[in-house]
């Protein structure tokens, strides 16, 4: 046993990106080696990238991550690293990390736990590999040991818990390590990012591993929008029985991150400290996963920036200051030319400059848009120095009810025609905004939230036009004090318009005084019956009794749980066609990802006439 320099790395990895995923490996294994590491943990299938989906169960990538794993072995010259790739055996795809050592494979640790909830399916893609079992397999000529192993490398004894491994209270294979005499385990990891999240990995995979298992534990996460919806905040941990050693700054723009720490195995009070500032402010994390998140949209998508349709309101001036905070903490990260180069632009020589040409909003207005919300439209996206166009879409409005109301041989009005008055504004505005998307080769944003996902506020073809929802995985709450937060904290004083004013679509004449919640029901009970509704899945009943102490009049809370659950069940098909969005907290509401609900159902037809005898 002795004093060993250990390194833990994070990539920023896209599915199947040959050249990049390895290019960033060997960058990883040159940091760690440069500055005398003898050991370095790289996340969890790091070769291929996490999220492949179906293709894990083809042959060919398989095939084709070993080939590539022959290729990085050859650096890993007087050191140890793991790398995580798909291994096929018997035409099942097992989750694997492999050992290599001085560019000799010692072996695959395969996955033993599956994450199969929330944001993860990966039995739909992975077998898990039973406790104990170990077999040989050979591989374009290299024969190697697969399965539950564990490893021997300068001195120590080592096994690999991969990411869910690590979560498992019940089948951790970290237990049966520490019956084998480890002194380190491995956690690889794709371990998703959520708001507040950090600190129960931080508490209960690493300080816990090396408490109860008496041992050095690192963790190592992957980084950045990989695949489209998820996003990975790049945490690296060591701990040592009970104390932590190491902790990164997590979501970096930067696509290889390397951390080193010279760890005593024979006396913990002599290992190195390096704990790095980490905001867990729940803000700030927010802003600092969005931004990464249409960072690497843009780069990995190929586009030239961003379009929004610019309301005015709060969802999408949310949506443009974080492209403007994106601009900000990306080119002071990378370095100006680093972050011009990794998105194309050539010829913009700062910040505003940049901004411009990566931002383009519009005000589409009807005769039922306020002066207010046109000028915190416009003061916004001057302060900010986006492109902004402003026009009217009156005529097209007009166009469609005139050819509607020769059809029917009637008027239309807003006592009988009210949702189809409301609809035909927004959907009015997207073949224009979609088009100055086309033309400027760019990414158009939609602005929808998840609380009207739950309910289906929003007009499908119209607001949810677009090929990004950024903002589409957190509720109204969280977006309004962001945006107070924002102003504040973050400088943006242009928000003041959008802040001083109440949220309102703005589709019903100025003398109906629309509001959402008006609309709706306020939004804070919204988000309270939705935490209990969706995120805890309790029935109406058991959500009336939750909430009724808080309400005197158990009547309008019956009414609102009714709203609630009846909106929610009647709109899964518009839930089924927003755009991809990015998992922000503990659950959304996208059915690719977090939530999943029958397109047809009774709509809770029996349970909320329990609710209304209750």
């Amino acid at each position: 046993m002795k004093r060993l320099k250990l390194a833990g790395g994070t990539l920023n990895q896209t599915p199947f990106d040959w050249k990049g995923n390895a290019a960033n490996i060997v960058e990883a294994i040159h940091q760690a080696k440069h500055e005398g590491a003898q050991m370095l943990c790289l996340p969890e299938l790091c070769i291929t990238g996490y999220g492949c989906e179906d293709v894990f169960l083809s042959d060919w990538l398989s095939e084709k991550a070993f080939e590539q794993l022959l290729k990085l072995k050859e650096h890993c010259d007087d050191i140890t690293v793991n790398i995580g790739l798909p291994v096929r055996i018997d035409g099942r795809t097992y989750n694997g990390s492999c050992v290599i050592h001085n560019k000799e494979i010692l072996g695959v640790t395969l996955k033993q736990n599956l994450p199969n909830d929330g944001v993860h399916y990966e039995p739909r893609w992975f077998t898990p590999w039973q406790a104990g079992k170990v077999i040989t397999l050979t591989r374009q000529g290299v024969t190697f040991q697969a399965g539950d192993l564990i490893y021997e490398s300068n001195g120590i004894r080592l096994g690999i818990e991969i990411c869910e491994d690590g979560w498992s209270k019940e089948k951790r294979p970290g237990y049966n390590f520490h019956k084998r005499g480890v002194d380190l385990i491995l956690n690889p990891s794709a371990s998703h990012f959520a708001m507040g999240k950090s600190g129960n990995r931080e508490e209960e995979v690493a300080l816990d591993g090396s408490r109860l298992f008496n041992c050095v534990y690192i963790f190592c996460n992957l980084l950045g929008n990989e695949a489209g919806r998820i996003i990975y905040d790049g945490d690296i941990l060591f701990a040592q029985h009970g104390r932590l050693l190491v902790r990164n700054t997590r979501l970096s723009f930067k696509p290889v991150q390397v951390i080193t720490c010279n760890v005593d195995f024979e006396h913990p009070e002599k290992s190195e400290h390096k704990l790095l500032p980490d905001s867990k402010d729940r803000n700030e994390e927010l802003t600092k996963a969005v931004t990464l998140g249409l960072f690497d949209y843009l780069r990995k998508s190929k586009a030239k920036g961003f379009v929004l349709s610019l309301s005015g309101g709060a969802d999408s001036s949310t949506c443009a200051v974080m492209v403007a905070e994106m601009v900000k903490r990306a080119s002071d990260t990378l370095g100006w030319d680093r972050f011009c180069s990794s998105l194309g632009l050539a010829t913009v020589q700062n910040k505003q400059e940049a901004i411009k040409q990566l931002l383009a909003c519009a005000y589409q207005g009807s005769k039922n848009s306020s002066r207010e919300t046109f000028n915190a439209a416009r003061s916004l996206a001057e302060s900010l120095g986006a492109v902004f166009y402003h026009w009217s879409i009156q005529e097209e409005v007009d166009s469609y009810s005139t050819k509607i109301e020769s059809a029917l041989n009637r008027s239309l009005n807003w006592r009988t025609d009210d949702i189809a008055l409301q609809n035909i504004q927004a959907r009015s505005r997207s073949p224009i905004i979609w088009m100055l998307a086309n033309i400027r080769q760019s990414i158009l944003l939609t602005t929808s939230n998840r609380s009207e996902g739950d309910v289906g506020y929003t007009t499908m073809d119209g607001d949810t036009s677009g090929s990004l929802g950024p903002i589409s995985g957190i509720s109204k709450p969280t977006i309004l004090a962001w945006l107070k937060w924002a102003e504040k904290e973050l400088g943006y004083s242009g928000l003041s318009h959008v802040n001083a004013l109440k949220p309102t679509a703005e589709l019903r004449p100025s003398d109906k005084n629309q509001t959402d919640e008006d609309d709706l029901m306020p939004y804070v009970v919204m988000a309270a019956i939705e935490q209990l509704a969706i995120l805890k899945r309790k029935s109406p009943i058991e959500v009336f009794e939750i909430l009724k102490p808080d309400f005197p009049d158990k009547t309008i809370l019956k009414n609102y749980i009714r709203k609630f659950f009846r909106l929610w069940a009647a709109n899964q098909w518009k839930r089924e066609r927003l755009a991809p969005s990015f998992h922000l907290d503990d659950f959304n509401v996208d059915p690719r990802t977090w939530c999943r609900f029958p397109i047809l159902s009774s709509g809770f037809t029996e349970e909320l006439a329990l609710l209304e005898a209750h």
